[in-house]
């Protein structure tokens, strides 16, 4: 454990962090895993499931988690794997 009071804080602070940043992962992660099994069996729900998911991947991308480009890129591969199945 740091033994200075601004290192202290930091470590309080980062834990917060990845606390916050491993949450919003993993609910993107979880949307994202539901629009690939719908896709994958032809629902007809994906489209509504995809439009959560891009959602869920813009909150992410404004809150940091995720670069911009990182989440145009997850975005336009399920856009994709939708419309090849429906």
């Amino acid at each position: 454990m740091a033994n200075i009071k601004s290192a202290q804080k930091r470590i309080r602070v980062a834990a917060k962090r990845q606390a916050r940043n491993k949450h919003i992962k993993s609910t993107t992660k979880t949307a994202i895993k539901k629009v690939t099994v719908a896709a994958s069996a032809k629902n007809d729900d994906a489209k509504a499931l995809l439009i959560q998911a891009i959602a869920a991947i813009d909150k992410a991308a404004s809150k940091g988690v995720y670069h911009k480009n990182t989440a145009a890129r997850k975005k336009s591969k399920l856009t994709k794997m939708v419309n090849k199945a429906v």
